[in-house]
């Protein structure tokens, strides 16, 4: 796959305001978070090794996978790119005439981890909560020209949408007592 610097420009643009017209995850009923699925650990101790985010934006991951991109990752991503999209990303959730739930923002040097932390109770207190707001972006990614353009609509997610974009690493939070944590290969 070949992505031209059209194409590159259109995935910020498409993935900026379509994955911002998404609509918000709505308030779930009081839950336990639930314990991680087949291909996550609960090995606390690796996932806050070297994570000097954890216990500032959220707490130490509780769980943690790898997730093995379908997608390569593109040869001009840069921070540049990472920031811009997240920044209209966050612009157009702020524009919205409800509040969304949760924040989506960048860290890191390169601004290669991408953290979404829950500012509203009850909003991604399990790991399958915070699949499921994954597959909601999924959905919208697939919809998007740049998907459907590079014939991938049916075979990439969002996670690859990430890794194309040179992040390395996803930590979705409730904000308050759960984390969990995907490294991108």
């Amino acid at each position: 796959m070949i992505v031209t610097p059209a194409a590159r420009a259109a995935l910020v643009a498409v993935l900026i305001l379509g994955l911002a017209a998404a609509p918000a995850a709505a308030p779930a009923q009081a839950q336990q978070p639930l314990p991680a699925g087949p291909h996550a650990t609960a090995d606390k101790a690796k996932a806050e090794e070297g994570d000097r985010h954890a216990g500032y934006y959220y707490p130490p991951p509780d769980t943690s996978e790898t997730y093995v991109a379908r997608a390569p990752g593109m040869p001009n991503a840069n921070r540049t790119m990472r920031i811009g999209f997240v920044t209209g990303f966050t612009r157009e959730l702020n524009d919205r005439p409800y509040r969304p739930g949760y924040v989506m923002f960048v860290k890191g040097g390169e601004a290669e981890k991408l953290i979404v932390v829950a500012i509203e109770d009850r909003i991604i207190v399990t790991l399958y909560q915070a699949r499921a707001l994954l597959a909601e972006m999924t959905g919208v990614a697939r919809a998007s020209p740049l998907f459907r353009d590079l014939g991938v609509a049916a075979d990439y997610t969002f996670l690859d949408l990430l890794k194309m974009m040179g992040f390395e690493k996803v930590t979705i939070s409730d904000g308050a007592t759960y984390a969990h944590e995907i490294h991108i290969d």
